[in-house]
């Protein structure tokens, strides 16, 4: 069987604001289907590591290469048709407060460069993925009419209206109550189980990663179930934590628990106690 597609790769990549390693000498590998939960604590680098492999941060040491391509050193619009392959859910979802939820959701559809859409299909496929996140009365609203819950499926919709190969979640359930947020990550699963997509969210919970790595969407019933434990889990979940920029741990959940680092035991046990 021959191995997966490389979605994304970091080659011993630092980013260095005032002196200070934001990311320091990380490496990993994603490929195609896999789901990335990255942790951490507030300032661990998580955030920078995602604007970093988008290309809109450049690496000071290290390379990055997205879809089998070296981003390092490209230019912005060299940029364009390697970045239409890839969503993203921005921290607080980050959407235009002058438009309709219709017209959020088709923003990337009529306006990012490199993504090729009739434009007889913007509007179904709008309509499609908003009734997906439960929100088809929603087009004609603005994001202002709207809880902080539903803003963050608007999000979610704009993210994967595109049909990406990879996408990115910036805390998607930052700032939710408990309900709200595994709502949140019901339709990030599903989102992900629709087409395989490549997955990589971050996270200060790790029930949300806990969620990415034992549930999946049933096309069949439609809805979210638990996986059965067969020893390999179908989600091809892998766990990532970030201390002060450096990559700390990464491996499956059953690892994460059984690390004897310090830093990730303690960080999973205030996990445990705060759920």
């Amino acid at each position: 069987m021959p191995a997966p597609e490389s979605i994304l790769r970091f080659d011993g990549v630092s980013v260095i604001y005032d002196g200070v390693r934001v990311l320091d000498h990380v490496s990993f590998t994603l490929a195609a289907g896999e789901t990335r939960v990255i942790l951490g604590a507030a300032g661990a680098g998580k955030t920078v590591l995602l604007k970093t492999a988008l290309g809109l941060i450049s690496p000071d040491e290290g390379r990055v290469s997205l879809f089998n391509q070296e981003i390092t050193g490209l230019r912005e619009r060299q940029l364009f048709a390697i970045r239409a392959q890839v969503g993203m859910l921005f921290q607080e979802s980050a959407l235009f407060d002058s438009l309709t939820i219709e017209e959020n959701v088709a923003y990337p559809l009529e306006n990012q460069i490199g993504v090729r859409v009739d434009p007889a299909e913007v509007l179904p496929r709008v309509e499609a993925i908003l009734k997906d996140v439960e929100l088809g009365h929603t087009l004609d609203k603005f994001p202002n009419e709207l809880s902080g819950g539903m803003r963050r499926r608007v999000g979610i919709a704009r993210a994967n209206v595109t049909y990406p190969k990879l996408v990115f979640y910036d805390s998607p359930t930052a700032g939710l109550d408990p309900i709200t947020a595994n709502n949140i990550m019901s339709l990030v699963i599903k989102q992900r189980d629709q087409r395989n997509t490549t997955t990589v969210i971050v996270s200060h919970r790790l029930q949300d990663g806990a969620l990415m790595a034992n549930y999946r969407f049933n096309s069949q019933s439609g809805k979210i179930e638990r996986q059965r434990h067969t020893g390999a889990l179908d989600t091809h979940t892998k766990f990532m934590v970030l201390q002060k920029g450096r990559l700390v741990f990464e491996g499956s959940e059953d690892e994460l628990h059984a690390s004897p680092d310090p830093y990730v035991a303690k960080f999973v046990l205030e996990q445990a106690q705060s759920a």
